[in-house]
Formats: C-alpha cells, sequence, structure tokens
C-alpha cells in the first residue's frame, strides 16, 4: 500500500514536471528498482525526457557530476536482480511449504540462508566428533652468564638430535620427563643466530564483507547493525552550519577500487598528518579477489578525508563515530607505507652430559663451533627463541594491527648460557572454532556465496528463524530444529545447500549482469529438474514431526500430563490435552543464581515468543525480574544493584542509572 501511495504521488508530480532523473544506487536492485519505476510511470509511454544517473557518494560534487553523465538504463543489470529474486523465490517459496508440512510451521528455506545453516551445522558436527589428543611443550628460560634471572628469555625446544619436533611429537607426561631427565646438567650454547627484514604491508580499503568482519572484531557490532550505521552515514549527518553531509561512499561493494581524486587527497593527507617517509612513492592499487565484483563501482572510504573523525565526534551518535574512524583509518592505511620489522631467530643447543661433545674425523666446524654429537644414550636438543622489534611502525601508525614486539639480550654464535628453570606443559588439542558473524561471512564471500547485499539479512534470518543462536562468545551453534532442516535439506534437496552449486548460481547472474547471458534459459535450466525433484519428495518424504516426549509433570489447568514438544524455536512444555488445553511453559534453564529482585525465587534462562533468549526469576508472574544479561551472582558495589555479564563478557552493573561499567 506504501508503495501504490508513492507511485501515486510521483504521477501526480510528473504532470508538473519536464524531466525525470532516476538516481537509484548503483547495484543490481537499484537499477530494477529504476526500470520499475520507468515502467509504474509509464514515462517511455508518456513521452517523458528520462534520464538514469549514479553517484557513489552523496556530496554536492558527486552529484554535480552525475547530472553531467546521464545514461541509460543498464537492462542486464536488471535481467540480473529479476533472475536473482526469481531464483529466491523458487527456493524459498517452493522448499518453505514443504517443510511446514514435513517438520513444522513456520520454517524457511532459501538459497543463501540454507547454505549458511549447513556450514554452522557441519561445524557443530566436527566439534561434537572431536576426539582432543594430548601433547606436551618443552620451554628453557636462558639467560646470559652473570645476568639475574629476570632477565632470563624464553626458548622452545624445536628439535631432537637435529629432526623437527612436530606439535604431537610429545605425548605425554613420560615422553616429556624423558627428556626432562636427559637435559639434566646439559649445557647451552648459541648454536645459529639469524636476523631479517620482514614487511607488512596495509589492509585494502573496505568493501561490504571486509567492513562486516573488521566491525565485528573491533567494535563487536553485528553485520546487520554495521549496515544500518553505515547507511546512515552514506545518506547524510547533520554537521552544523554545513547542513546534512554524506559522510562515507556507498556501503554495498565488493570492490577494492579508490577513485583518482579520493588518492590524491588520501595522499595528500598522509603526508600533512605524519610525513613525507609514510608515503609510498606511487599510489597502491589493490586488485580485488571476489569473482563477481563490479569495478566500477568503488571501495567503502570517506567522501572528504578532511573531516578526521575526532573533528565532527560531536555531531555523530557513538556507534556512527565508531564506525567512521574505523572507515577513515582503514582508508589512510591502505596508502600508507609498510610497517618494517626487525626479525631475530636464536637457535641454542642443550649438550646433555650423557653426550659428550666431540668432533669426529672428517667433520666441519659450523661457524667456529664444534659440532654437538650424540654419544652414549644422550641426544642434541635444538631450542630455539624469536625476537621482534618494529623499526618502521608506517601504516601502523593509523591503523593498529597488532604486532608483539619480543625483546632479545645481545647474542653471539658460540656463546655459553646458563638454564634458570625449564619449563613442560601439558597442552590438548583444540577443535575447531564455532563461526562467529566475521568468520560466516568471510567463509561465504571465499566461496562465492551471495553478495554484499546479502550477508547481513542472511545472518539475521537464521537467527531469527531459531536454526542458530549465539552463546556468549557471540559464537553461533545450531538448534535442535536448525539440524532436523538442515539434514533434510542435504539429503533430499542436495543441490540447493550444495556450496558449489551456489557459487556456479551466482557466477551465472554475474555473467547476465555483464550480457553474456540470458536470463530465461538460466532459470528454465533450474526450475526443470528442482520441480521434478519437489514433486518426488512430496510423495517420498514422510512427516518429520518428533513425538512429544513424556514427563512426570501435570498440567495445573487439567491436571492432564505434561509433554515435550518440539517447535521452531525449540523444546517446550505443553499440555497432553491439546487443543482442548493450550497450557505451555519454557523448559527453564537454572543458573544456579538467586533472584537478586525477590531471592525466593532462581535466575532461569527463558526465550521470548521470537527465541531471543533473556533471563528472569523461576517465580513469574509473581516476581517479574527480566534481564538481557546474565547475572553474576554478585551485588554492584556502587548502587547494590545486580551485577551482569555484557555480550562481550564484561561484568558491568544491571542498573541502567548506575555507571558502574567494571
Amino acid at each position: 500500500m506504501l508503495a501504490r501511495k508513492k507511485v501515486t504521488d510521483l504521477k501526480k508530480s510528473l504532470q508538473k514536471s519536464d524531466k525525470v532523473i532516476l538516481a537509484t544506487d548503483e547495484d543490481r536492485e537499484g537499477e530494477a528498482i529504476a526500470w520499475h519505476l520507468e515502467e509504474a510511470l509509464a514515462l517511455k509511454k508518456n513521452k517523458k525526457q528520462t534520464e538514469r544517473i549514479v553517484f557513489h557518494e552523496i556530496t554536492k560534487n558527486a552529484i554535480n557530476e552525475a547530472l553531467k553523465n546521464p545514461r541509460q538504463i543498464d537492462m542486464s543489470l536488471v535481467d540480473a536482480q529479476q533472475a536473482r529474486r526469481i531464483l529466491d523465490r523458487i527456493v524459498g517459496y517452493q522448499i518453505s511449504p514443504f517443510l511446514w508440512k514435513k517438520v513444522a510451521k513456520g520454517l524457511s528455506a532459501g538459497r543463501v540462508q540454507s547454505v549458511a545453516v549447513r556450514l554452522i551445522v557441519e561445524r557443530e558436527r566436527e566439534i561434537l566428533a572431536f576426539v582432543p589428543e594430548e601433547y606436551w611443550t618443552i620451554s628453557a628460560f636462558l639467560k646470559k652468564k652473570g645476568t639475574l634471572p629476570e632477565e632470563a628469555f624464553e626458548a622452545s625446544l624445536i628439535k631432537k638430535d637435529g629432526e623437527a619436533i612436530t606439535k604431537l611429537g610429545i605425548k605425554s607426561q613420560k615422553e616429556a620427563d624423558e627428556i626432562l631427565e636427559k637435559l639434566g646438567g646439559a649445557q647451552y650454547k648459541v648454536a645459529k643466530i639469524e636476523s631479517k627484514e620482514s614487511h607488512r604491508y596495509p589492509s585494502p580499503p573496505f568493501t561490504t564483507s571486509t567492513l562486516q568482519q573488521d566491525a565485528a572484531k573491533k567494535l563487536g557490532f553485528s553485520a546487520k547493525q554495521t549496515m544500518q550505521i553505515a547507511q546512515q552515514l552514506y545518506e547524510g549527518v547533520e554537521l552544523g552550519s554545513e547542513g546534512s553531509i554524506g559522510l562515507i561512499s556507498y556501503m554495498r561493494t565488493d570492490s577494492q577500487n579508490l577513485a583518482k581524486e579520493a588518492l590524491i587527497q588520501i595522499r595528500q593527507a598522509i603526508t600533512a598528518k605524519f610525513g613525507p617517509e609514510y608515503l609510498p612513492e606511487k599510489e597502491i592499487f589493490y586488485k580485488t579477489k571476489s569473482k563477481g565484483a563490479q569495478e566500477a563501482h568503488e571501495a567503502i572510504r570517506p567522501t572528504d578525508i578532511g573531516q578526521e573523525p575526532e573533528a565532527i565526534k560531536n555531531f555523530l551518535t557513538q556507534h556512527q563515530f565508531k564506525l567512521y574512524r574505523l572507515i577513515w583509518k582503514r582508508t589512510l592505511a591502505c596508502q600508507m607505507n609498510p610497517a618494517v620489522l626487525s626479525l631475530t631467530a636464536v637457535d641454542i643447543k642443550a649438550e646433555s652430559e650423557k653426550s659428550p661433545s666431540f668432533e669426529p674425523e672428517g667433520s666441519q666446524s659450523l661457524n667456529g663451533l664444534t659440532p654437538l654429537s650424540k654419544g652414549g644414550n644422550g641426544s642434541v636438543y635444538t631450542f630455539r627463541s624469536n625476537g621482534t622489534q618494529i623499526k618502521f611502525d608506517g601504516f601502523l601508525k593509523v591503523y593498529e594491527n597488532k604486532v608483539s614486539e619480543v625483546s632479545l639480550p645481545s647474542l653471539s654464535e658460540g656463546e655459553d648460557l646458563d638454564l634458570e628453570k625449564i619449563s613442560p606443559d601439558q597442552h590438548f588439542t583444540e577443535p575447531p572454532a564455532r563461526f562467529s558473524e566475521a568468520m560466516l561471512i568471510k567463509t561465504l564471500e571465499e566461496n562465492g556465496i551471495g553478495r554484499p547485499s546479502t550477508y547481513a539479512p542472511t545472518i539475521s534470518t537464521i537467527v531469527e528463524r531459531n536454526y542458530t543462536q549465539k552463546n556468549e562468545q557471540k559464537r553461533f551453534f545450531p538448534t535442535e530444529i536448525g539440524f532436523t532442516v538442515n539434514d533434510i535439506l542435504v539429503e533430499h534437496f542436495p543441490q540447493i545447500v550444495d556450496l558449489n552449486f551456489t557459487a556456479k548460481m551466482e557466477e551465472e547472474l554475474d555473467e547476465i549482469a555483464e550480457g553474456q547471458k540470458k536470463w530465461q534459459p538460466v532459470m528454465e535450466e533450474f526450475y526443470a529438474p528442482f520441480k521434478e525433484n519437489l514433486d518426488k519428495k512430496y510423495k517420498e518424504v514422510k512427516q518429520q514431526k518428533a513425538e512429544p516426549e513424556p514427563t512426570d509433570k501435570i498440567c495445573p489447568e487439567c491436571n492432564s500430563p505434561i509433554v515435550i514438544r518440539t517447535s521452531r524455536f525449540g523444546k517446550f512444555y505443553a499440555c497432553s490435552n491439546f487443543p482442548k488445553c493450550r497450557h505451555t511453559e519454557n523448559i527453564k534453564s537454572d543458573t544456579g543464581m538467586p533472584c537478586p529482585k525477590c531471592v525466593e525465587g532462581q535466575v532461569i534462562e527463558r526465550r521470548t515468543k521470537r527465541g531471543k533468549i533473556f533471563f528472569g526469576c523461576s517465580l513469574y508472574p509473581k516476581c517479574d525480574f527480566a534481564s538481557w544479561n546474565k547475572p553474576t551472582g554478585q551485588k554492584c558495589p556502587r548502587c547494590g544493584s545486580f551485577m551482569v555479564v555484557d555480550k562481550k563478557g564484561n561484568e558491568k552493573c544491571g542498573n541502567k542509572e548506575c555507571k558502574n561499567k567494571e
């Protein structure tokens, strides 16, 4: 209805106009909107002069330049967008009803979302199947002769008798103890010192996916939140007397290009702010890795690099400021000289008293050192210590990128060292990490799944549908319903959740956008076998609905047995007399902490109707305590309210009016 009203309003305005300028976004969706407007307003039929203009930033100069260079609507881009929408609707609109019938109401499938869920499910199964293996490392803390204990440096055992010790090379404490015994009374001598320079290069300017990844890692923003804030910065922010100014270029892009004018401005800013030593001789150009990247587009950058974040901070919200500063720093850094690091590797050989040192006949000394050879039951062990120093900070001056500096004392080859202590440490191999938003977006992009505009809505959808949830570390894990739906799709619609097939479809959409293919044959090639398989599966696949699980609970309303049922939000208690009795309860997850409000009840994990987790009192509705963050069981030392752990793992006061954030 809103769209219809907009079109009606536009038609009225048309009567007073001689020319129509279509200035929708410069991407496939924007091009399709421009075409739909042309059709809905009957611009060709009414013989209205129509121009299509595009710009990457909402600034006066950019818009004036666009007005000077109008073009026609690109029908290849329109066709690609039409094909994408049809493809998405074929998958979503036809498989979703299948899931409703075979599993549960309210479920959905999607061309990109179902692949994302599959990645999360398969990673979880890897974790569940993982069997940790024990391994040990041995570190020696060594110092120059005559120096203090606190001047000791650490070296790790890397070789035994010249053979590298692999990560799992020392499998038990017994093996570690045997090595320690052999090292008893050993002499430690510097065998080799190697020094070299290394360059740490800046990252390219932001694309949509890399902005979402970095904002998640450094700012804790979700992909959806990042795009909402970026949209605000793109559309314009009121900067006092300057009025509303678009602060960044278009934020849905997979290009790493920067406009020539922007490069000139950036290079001038680097010289003025940091000095000529930070500026490379020539501009740095980055090759876009994304298969379907549109090179005519630009990377995400400030519209005016001279608008420094601190100078406009008072005009921005806290989140706008943080994201703008991230983009501003990355843009400057991408055109700066690399950081220069000095890397030093020191090999120290430990000669056990059980291994007499001698020079066999015909052997040659190495660097003037007598070779350490095996003798008796002894072995020769090599330890290595690595040092890192920043010689020139380069782009690190503006864009922090963790470089841990490690200082080593001044050493010489052949120098004897004293052992301060030797430390064996037990470890266990760890399963692969669950996906964070940043990792999931990176994996989707690397596999050619989705496009810049799809990452944020895809992640929102799989969470809202309760196929996945996030733990306290903001990592995805699949729900029971997520496992079920994924397994059905993998078994019965393997193409839909196949990474290679989905990536191939993206490539074909790119070829349509480039005018290399027509969209109708591509759709026909996909739809015919898909529909045939869908019809077949409706007949073959039995209902997957889980039978209710019995419990020993009794319904407080009708005295019928309580059972456990499954919905798309997970398991819940329900009366077995449904639909005559509609009593339901959340399955309570007890945290073991007393309610900070009434003290009588316990804090339990609950869910909203949309599946979002919160914490409430077990005595609800008698006690209405509720918190989005998990209480710690401690009281705030400042106001006496309850302390909670936020999503970043930080403790803070649960009272919004209290400023205790520690």
